[in-house]
């Protein structure tokens, strides 16, 4: 089966697995962005479903968004193609989550919709600038959705303000991220995403841009898209 895992990105983030739930590692900016992004889903799945709602986070890494969202009272699978990160999100949830609604294990989109798995919502953030096939990708997560589902996705887009604070900015000047975390022909621009929904059979409902706030130190909710955003789309 053809594949939209890159397997230099996997290896990647695999080998960071190990200070993933450090808030000071390089996964801070994931952390900083959880509270925002987590309370964003939280609120629109809570709106139309009755909880726990079955959930997928694909390319969940070790846990930061998939445990949140088992906290807030989903059931929660987390899949990732690195086997190191899956490792670190089990370790975690034991200590930190054990009365949650939480599965994890080591695959792909691809693996999950030839298996004829289900859910009521699909999470994929920070997820699709890492993929080989963008489309297919967006296919594949619509496909894992029960009629009537939402899908969730997080990313980058595609302008000079995303390539001066989100490439240069944060991986060269501050060192927040690893130096090659981002490629910048990868972002997607809001309006390609939402034709790739389309053309899968999804609808957008909902866009917000996500922006951080320094003199408050918090991610907050912005109409500005020209940098990170998030998109909610029914299927």
């Amino acid at each position: 089966m053809q594949s939209s895992v890159i397997g230099d990105e996997v290896a990647r983030f695999g080998a960071l697995a190990d200070q993933w739930w450090d808030p000071s590692g390089p996964m801070a900016p994931l952390h900083a962005m959880n509270p925002l992004r987590i309370g964003w889903i939280d609120q629109r799945l809570k709106a139309r479903f009755a909880a726990p709602v079955r959930l997928l986070d694909i390319g969940c890494g070790a846990g930061l968004a998939a445990e949140a969202l088992a906290r807030a009272g989903h059931d929660v699978t987390g899949v990732d193609a690195a086997a190191e990160a899956i490792a670190a999100a089990k370790a975690h949830a034991l200590l930190h989550a054990p009365g949650a609604r939480l599965a994890y294990r080591c695959g792909t989109a691809e693996a999950l919709l030839a298996e004829g798995a289900r859910f009521q919502a699909v999470t994929a953030l920070e997820v699709i600038e890492h993929v080989a096939d963008p489309q297919r990708f967006v296919a594949d997560l619509a496909g894992l959705l029960a009629p009537g589902g939402l899908l969730f996705l997080s990313t980058l887009n595609r302008t000079p303000q995303s390539y001066a604070m989100a490439k240069i900015g944060a991986e060269y000047l501050l060192r927040l991220l690893p130096v090659g975390t981002h490629r910048y022909r990868q972002f997607i621009r809001p309006e390609e995403l939402a034709r790739m929904l389309r053309e899968a059979g999804g609808l957008v409902t909902d866009t917000a841009g996500m922006r951080f706030n320094p003199f408050r130190g918090e991610w907050q909710e912005s109409r500005d898209l020209s940098v990170n955003y998030i998109v909610a789309a029914m299927v």
